[in-house]
């Protein structure tokens, strides 16, 4: 199982030498995401700065950019990095893509699948396969002079992944997307209930099969070495899940353990400021079900435990409290692990439903 992480950087000039210490603590890979910062230009300097970590936005937000923007971005960090980006991309939520983006929002899940067909469209181009002619629903690309043509990227073509939350979006990963991102309001209960049934209804669409995707579980961690230490960090990560929780397109988690009826709640008091009522309504229960919670020594063996059979990769965070550097026993713990896992994971894959 590959190991990630998501890399909150707030200064991209601190980003060499941060994801080159990733690296040699053992990660596979690193992702940047889309906040307070721009996710790619910190995945630039890491291009310069690392040798064998996969480099990735966790996301990138699609609907804020256009195919041949992306096309571009995508083909240069995968250059800079000599093989080794993965184009992240989420549709985030529609008052964001038209208030805060002044974006067009319409159709997310037809859109985003689109979006990616057209950036491989514009790839194919500069690989010498045919003339550039994608016409669809949301987006035309049929102009591609020698000025403005690349051409084959030296390191192939990097990989798209999709993040998804709702069943359609998901079925957009499994059809045409290299990989699948898993939001971290998810539960073991509700990956297999929702999730992987989605996706592979889009992996069947295109005549794929399972092994065909990478499926990224994110895993929210809280650990320490005492109580107080667990305790503290447990606090950060219920307040990021009465955050998650607030948003109506993240409930099916909620309504899957029958506590659906905590979301309205949530987000009545998300509308009038009250974060820290908010907070008091995530219970241990609901905690503990969603992230992985304990001493630092049994984090390896739950988190491998949680994503048994459902994920290929896991990206262990905590993007309210990060500290990904002080993670190295933890990466290490489930590196010793890796290859009874995957056989626990191949086994489990046999007897999913």
């Amino acid at each position: 199982m590959k190991i990630y992480t998501t890399v909150p950087v707030e200064d991209p000039r601190a980003a060499g030498m941060l994801f080159r210490h990733l690296e040699d603590i053992g990660y596979d890979g690193a992702f940047s995401y889309e906040t307070k910062h721009d996710p790619f230009l910190p995945l630039a300097v890491a291009a310069c700065h690392t040798e064998t970590l996969t480099l990735g936005t966790a996301i990138a937000i699609a609907f804020a950019r256009n195919p041949m923007n992306l096309a571009n971005i995508a083909y240069d960090l995968q250059v800079a990095s000599r093989g080794r980006f993965v184009l992240g991309l989420g549709s985030q939520i529609r008052p964001h893509i038209v208030n805060r983006y002044s974006a067009v929002w319409s159709k997310p899940a037809r859109r985003m699948r689109e979006l990616v067909l057209a950036i491989r469209a514009i790839w194919d181009a500069w690989e010498g396969k045919g003339p550039l002619r994608f016409e669809g629903e949301f987006y035309r690309h049929t102009l591609m002079t020698p000025a403005f043509d690349p051409g084959p990227n030296p390191y192939g073509l990097p990989r798209i992944f999709v993040a998804g939350v709702q069943p359609r979006m998901t079925e957009v990963a499994g059809e045409v997307a290299d990989g699948f991102i898993a939001h971290p309001f998810a539960t073991r209960e509700s990956l297999r209930t929702y999730t992987l049934p989605a996706l592979q209804r889009g992996l069947e669409k295109s005549c794929r099969s399972r092994p065909d995707i990478e499926v990224v579980s994110v895993t929210l961690v809280a650990t320490g070495e005492t109580a107080a230490q667990i305790a503290a960090a447990k606090e950060v990560v219920r307040k990021q899940l009465a955050f998650y929780g607030s948003t109506p397109a993240y409930r099916p988690t909620l309504d899957c353990h029958g506590w659906g009826d905590l979301q309205p709640e949530l987000n009545a008091l998300s509308k009038r400021g009250r974060w820290d009522d908010m907070t008091a309504l995530i219970s241990d229960e609901i905690l503990e079900a969603i992230a992985v919670v304990g001493r630092r020594r049994d984090i390896p063996g739950a988190v491998a435990a949680r994503v048994a059979g459902i994920a290929d990769s896991v990206s262990i965070e905590n993007t309210r409290a990060p500290d990904p550097l002080n993670f190295a026993d933890i990466v290490a713990g489930m590196k010793s692990r890796a290859p009874k896992h995957e056989a626990d994971a191949a086994r489990d894959r046999r007897e999913s439903p």
